[in-house]
């Protein structure tokens, strides 16, 4: 498979799958979560690490040096990825949120994405 394929699609799917993994969590009616929110966004932030850290596993199986530099690589490219497709539902409203309080209530929170990555290239660089 193509390497920026492989790339954009593991990180649409790590955009797609908390997404997904949401619905059942939001009640569109009332456009609340059917949980305290703390416990969703923790519920998401979880999912999330779950599924970038088995996608970054799944990743580096295939790569055979500068670990640190790909990790930099998935690290940036998979933030950016969320980051435009949350911003495209921002756009479109599904958020019902400014773009300010998109990145202080959950932008930022996408920078585990590029820790995790980063983070998993050094130690296999070291190792």
């Amino acid at each position: 498979m193509n390497k920026i394929v492989k790339i954009v699609g593991l990180g649409i799917l790590l955009w797609l799958i908390p997404f997904l993994a949401s619905f059942p969590l939001f009640d569109p009616v009332t456009n609340q979560t059917v949980i305290p929110e703390t416990f969703f966004k923790t519920i998401m932030i979880v999912i999330g690490a779950l599924v970038g850290v088995a996608f970054a596993v799944y990743y580096f199986k295939g790569i055979k040096k500068d670990y640190l530099k790909e990790g930099a690589v998935i690290g940036i490219a998979w933030l950016v990825i969320n980051w435009m497709l949350d911003l495209a539902m921002v756009s479109a409203g599904f958020f019902s949120m400014s773009v300010e309080t998109y990145f202080t209530d959950i932008g930022l929170r996408y920078l585990s994405i590029l820790i995790f990555a980063v983070g998993m290239g050094y130690l296999l660089e070291k190792k």
